[in-house]
């Protein structure tokens, strides 16, 4: 195998501490491979990088790496083994695109994986199968209602769970909003870097506004970082990660009994509510900034009026 196809310059891949230094050079190459030439966020990358990391420690811990000699029945025992660890249909789904993901990258390097991609099966997935999982509005104002009675930072825990919850925005662009992003007078928000790739301008609710002007008038750490939402680490004010905005989000599900409920939940709650007001389909994936139309059309089966009306009689019922 040949021992290099991209440059080695480490970029923001995760810690390979655990790895023998052999393996931790393919992963930094892997994960060049990822960030310049497929353009995948860092998170993306981490999670890849895992799955590739354990395929060959389970392979090549003592030895030198060569492709070569990966068999079908190794893939096979590693995913094998992965799923007995206790997996669902999607991380199956996720053990199979990285995997094939892998084979691409090592196709580009000059292997050939020959048969390797043809015992990668995805698990069988219905498109659109299940419900997406959304709080009721009693549901809603417990949770705000225990957020706001947080007895550690409440202000910004409350401002947290609206902008998911009232913007639908996600745990990353929560965490990356800056100050400058806020345009009081025009009572809007921009968005930058988020997952679509593109700078996007949303409409503040009220309530959200708010609850912004009362966290950072009144319980934001004094500081000139320009991040909304800051933590000091090793003497330092840094912003903080879309990590601990879900751990925010979650605590908060917890101390109002859904324990079950998510950051992405508070998602689909803005999507549902949009839906059983009357609003289209199209209107709903501009909120949320779907890049396709077809993740939005899961929301199509909470529109209970409409579907009502094209319903066939059951057999043997009257119509």
């Amino acid at each position: 195998m040949k021992p290099t196809c991209l440059h080695t310059g480490k970029s923001n891949a995760p810690s390979f501490a655990s790895f023998p230094a052999h393996i931790t050079d393919e992963l930094h190459r892997y994960d060049a491979y990822l960030r310049d030439v497929r353009g995948l966020a860092a998170e993306t990358r981490k999670n890849r990088l895992r799955v590739v990391g354990l395929l060959l420690r389970d392979r090549f811990e003592r030895c030198a790496i060569d492709f070569r000699k990966v068999r079908p029945d190794d893939v096979r025992q590693f995913l094998s083994a992965q799923l007995r660890a206790g997996g669902s249909a999607s991380y199956a789904s996720h053990l199979a695109a990285t995997l094939r993901s892998y084979l691409r990258y090592r196709i580009v390097c000059g292997d050939q994986p020959g048969k390797l991609s043809t015992v990668i099966l995805s698990p069988v997935h219905w498109k659109l199968a299940s419900l997406p999982r959304a709080l009721k509005p009693e549901e809603v104002i417990r949770l705000l209602d225990a957020v706001a009675g947080a007895r550690r930072w409440p202000k910004r825990s409350y401002v947290i769970v609206r902008l998911a919850l009232d913007m639908g925005l996600r745990s990353s662009e929560i965490a990356h909003l800056m100050i400058r992003d806020i345009d009081w007078r025009a009572g809007t928000v921009t968005l930058r870097g988020t997952k679509s790739l593109r700078q996007d301008v949303m409409p503040l609710p009220m309530a959200c506004g708010q609850a912004l002007a009362d966290y950072l008038q009144h319980e934001r750490p004094a500081t000139s970082h320009p991040a909304v939402f800051v933590r000091r680490v090793a003497g330092r004010d840094q912003p903080v990660t879309s990590t601990a905005i879900q751990k925010v989000i979650k605590r908060a599900c917890r101390r109002s009994g859904l324990p079950h409920a998510s950051a992405h939940a508070l998602r689909h709650t803005l999507a549902c509510r949009l839906v059983e007001n009357g609003s289209s389909l199209k209107e709903v994936a501009d909120l949320l900034r779907h890049r396709s139309l077809n993740t939005t059309l899961i929301y199509a089966k909470l529109d209970t009026p409409k579907l009502s009306a094209v319903a066939l009689p059951w057999p043997g019922r009257p119509s």
